[in-house]
């Protein structure tokens, strides 16, 4: 199944000061970005199909990309001068490389790759920004029977603020944390059916215009996830999830720990 990745935004929430023209999917996790923590994700489940909506950096992801290194990442012997990968990461992967505009929404940016999954039942699409441990495999096929024509996976809310009830005199009555609250938020991970693509405006948002539009018909399926989801939206979480990867804390890293896997063999 195809996975569409926005990632053509400025990220200016996650600007620390020290290079700015770094865009947010290329910023490092570990030793390696982002943007390959979350295509590797997808690529656990089987899906290896890629289409980058470009935009801000759009140089940094394809230079990446063009001079990828697979022994950063895996294992390998040099022998008479040539090296044997163990593993192997993207061998198999298929990417794309479109540019979307760097002010486009996420929905002009679906709008404008629609020759590359407008043949598709269904597809996926994220907003490269965050991890989870989510079973795409089971969401894919919950969406299927609920004959849904888009699905988001929704998570509990993940602010340590706290709402204040408060009465006209301005006297408090109760402080409750927003991860309390009987409420859901977008988790950022979506499956869509080629339906979505016809309902694809100039300059629209897809989760406000279109799913808005699905949830008023009953035709968005929401797939509630208490497991481990965290966004790399600021500096502080993209340090957290480094932090994360340095003490082996790495819960969305789930081909580490499948048992079933079978190392991949390959020379270059």
């Amino acid at each position: 199944m195809k996975v569409v990745l926005f990632c053509g935004g400025y990220g200016m929430r996650m600007r620390n000061g020290d290079d700015d023209t770094i865009p947010k999917p290329m910023q490092m996790i570990g030793p390696r970005p982002l943007i390959w923590h979350v295509m590797r994700y997808y690529a656990h489940f089987g899906h290896k199909d890629f289409i980058l909506c470009l935009g801000y950096g759009a140089a940094h992801i394809k230079n990446y990309f063009l001079s990828y290194q697979e022994s950063v990442s895996n294992d390998f012997v040099i022998r008479g001068g040539q090296v044997e990968l163990l593993q192997s990461d993207i061998s198999d992967w298929s990417i794309t490389f479109v540019d979307t505009g760097p002010e486009s929404p996420i929905g002009e940016r679906l709008r404008r790759v629609k020759p590359f999954v407008e043949d598709e039942e269904y597809f996926l699409a994220n907003y490269s920004d965050v991890l989870t441990d989510a079973p795409m495999n089971e969401i894919i096929d919950e969406v299927r029977e609920s004959g849904a024509a888009a699905s988001m996976l929704v998570v509990p809310p993940q602010s340590s603020f706290h709402c204040v009830d408060i009465e006209g005199s301005g006297a408090v009555t109760g402080i409750t944390p927003v991860s309390r609250l009987p409420i859901w938020e977008n988790g950022g991970f979506f499956v869509l059916s080629n339906e979505v693509l016809n309902m694809l405006t100039e300059d629209c948002d897809l989760v406000e215009d279109v799913c808005g539009a699905l949830a008023a018909q009953g035709r968005l399926h929401g797939y509630k996830h208490l497991g481990f989801w965290k966004p790399a939206d600021t500096f502080k979480e993209r340090a957290e999830l480094d932090a994360g990867y340095a003490r082996g804390d790495r819960p969305w890293m789930l081909w580490e720990h499948a048992k079933d896997a079978v190392p991949e063999f390959a020379v270059t």
